[in-house]
């Protein structure tokens, strides 16, 4: 008895001529393969059914591009390369891949192990008195003569057994551009934002903050790949400045939804290139909202994803060639390691977007060096002896600049860099630097400087203020404090990064004083249904803002 096959190839292909000696399809054949080579192999649905088949990679994509043809549409960039990445699990097909993939092998989406309704909304499943597809003969492999196998599959379209998108457009505009591209992450976003219109409670999940990087990652592609008018850049910009005027008041998730949603749209716009004036427009649009959507999901409690969002808009950012906007993309990423990570990955970003801005006085040129100073307050408070010093010369710096900074750029709480936020840095640093009394001082004039909306700035504010309390030594008032600020809050305002920082003063005030009643009451006031994680910090977690 000869031994058993080694090769995920070998075990297939055995499996494969067995069931076609007992006459079963494609379909069953892929199951059968799934459940052998699955745990020996971990052999995915969508390359159990390409096993089936017996036919290679090149095949496939040959097939995918021959149905684009009959569809009329321009050839596809799917190649082996992605097709692999699809089998192997490391990236997920788009509504249109997965038409196409559907369609090549005549199952439905779940049968490739994707849950999502195809795009076309008609089954792709061999229907009943519809031949099967001819399977390539052993002594003449497909892999040799692709247009006779792209042939086999491809019948008129009166034989077909699944739906091709001109299919769903009707006769009249069979040959016109395909103008469907409402993705998977459009509906997730869209259900998600009714929930909130209806008042539904809304927890995040892996199926939204999916929705959310399949959308970023969608841009990156498209960025460096439709034709719009300079009205329609017009609206968009007035829409994405919008944006910062309405950042404080509405509540970070509903936020989230509206600004991608917009942003799915301005993806769609550069899915060609545009002349180079419109292009650079389109990309600075991007570059605003994607690092807008970075903000938001530091306040959402997601460094990951708010990360990815900042790459994305550096890459729109390069594109522009403006160098104040990709130091306003650099400075606004250092806010990600200076809440989830190294101080100083945070000093060096700040540094950098220093660097970028130059001499010119402009926002980044502003900003940067209090966050410089920022970085440099929990480095001293760390224990790095020449951090103090720096960060108050940081601190003179940034105040330079922003004394120098046009009205426009000091009222504009996203794109630019106000008086509030100003005066927020500088207590905030003076109260990392330990100098408690002058912090609490300009934190109090800070108060006073925001507008009763401003709600997420304001709670940060009060929590700074309640930590002076703490290093004051008056743990009881630094508790009571932390708790009001965000029992007051409305609970859609209530988002991650708020009630984690209040949890912090709580761990320091457990750190440095021990469990107390008054600490007992502060965590279970705290223990509201707004909490999506609990508390993992550490009391030299800096507090973080809505920035």
């Amino acid at each position: 008895m000869s031994d058993p096959p080694r090769k995920e190839t070998d075990v297939a292909r055995r499996i494969r001529a067995r069931a076609l000696a007992r006459g079963q399809g494609p379909g069953d054949i892929a199951q059968e393969i799934h459940e052998q080579c699955g745990p020996l192999f971990g052999t995915s649905r969508v390359k159990a059914h390409r096993l089936a088949h017996g036919v290679a990679l090149s095949d496939i994509v040959a097939q995918v591009k021959a149905l684009y043809e009959v569809d009329g549409k321009p050839a596809p960039r799917l190649g082996e390369t992605l097709l692999s990445a699809y089998e192997s699990g490391y990236k997920r097909p788009g509504p249109e891949y997965l038409h196409y993939l559907c369609a090549v092998y005549r199952v439905e989406p779940d049968a490739l192990d994707y849950q999502s309704p195809c795009i076309c909304g008609r089954g792709h499943a061999v229907r009943h008195g519809v031949a099967s597809v001819p399977q390539p003969r052993p002594e003449r492999p497909a892999a040799q003569d692709p247009d006779a196998l792209v042939g086999a599959i491809v019948p008129r379209a009166g034989e077909r057994p699944w739906v091709t998108v001109n299919d769903m457009r009707g006769p009249d505009r069979a040959d016109g551009p395909l103008t469907i591209d409402v993705g998977e992450e459009d509906i997730v976003l869209r259900r998600t934002l009714l929930q909130l219109l209806a008042g539904a409670g809304v927890a995040l999940d892996g199926q939204f903050l999916g929705a959310v990087d399949n959308l970023r990652r969608k841009m990156d592609d498209t960025l460096v790949g439709a034709t719009v008018s300079p009205t329609m850049l017009d609206q968009w910009e007035e829409t994405t400045y919008g944006y910062g005027r309405q950042y404080q008041a509405t509540p970070s998730l509903r936020m989230l939804c509206d600004v991608l949603l917009d942003f799915s749209e301005v993806r769609r716009m550069c899915d060609k290139r545009q002349p180079v004036e419109l292009q650079e427009r389109l990309c600075r649009i991007a570059a605003q909202l994607s690092g807008l959507s970075g903000l938001i999901m530091i306040n959402l409690g997601d460094h990951r994803l708010a990360r990815s969002f900042f790459r994305t808009a550096r890459t729109a950012a390069d594109e522009t060639g403006d160098r104040q906007l990709r130091a306003w993309v650099t400075v606004r990423e250092s806010l990600v390691p200076m809440y989830y990570g190294d101080p100083r990955e945070a000093l060096h970003l700040a540094r950098k977007a220093q660097d970028l801005a130059g001499r010119t006085p402009g926002v980044a040129g502003a900003m940067a060096p209090a966050v410089e100073a920022r970085a440099l307050g929990m480095l001293a408070m760390r224990g790095r002896g020449d951090a103090a010093p720096s960060a108050r010369r940081a601190l003179v710096r940034g105040r330079s600049v922003f004394d120098q900074l046009s009205k426009a750029d000091t009222s504009d709480l996203v794109y630019g860099f106000t008086d509030r936020q100003m005066a927020f840095y500088e207590g905030d640093t003076f109260t990392s630097l330990g100098d408690h009394k002058h912090g609490d001082e300009v934190l109090s004039h800070a108060l006073t400087l925001y507008s009763p909306t401003d709600r997420v700035d304001l709670t940060l504010v009060r929590l700074d203020r309640a930590m002076c309390k703490f290093h004051a030594g008056n743990p009881d008032a630094a508790l009571a404090a932390g708790q009001e600020a965000i029992l007051e809050l409305p609970s859609d305002h209530r988002s991650d990064i708020l009630v984690h920082r209040a949890r912090q003063i709580g761990a320091a005030v457990s750190a440095k004083h021990g469990d107390s009643p008054a600490l007992k009451d502060f965590y279970e006031a705290l223990a509201g249904p707004w909490v999506t994680s609990p508390t993992q910090e550490s009391p030299s977690v800096p507090p973080a803002e809505q920035v």
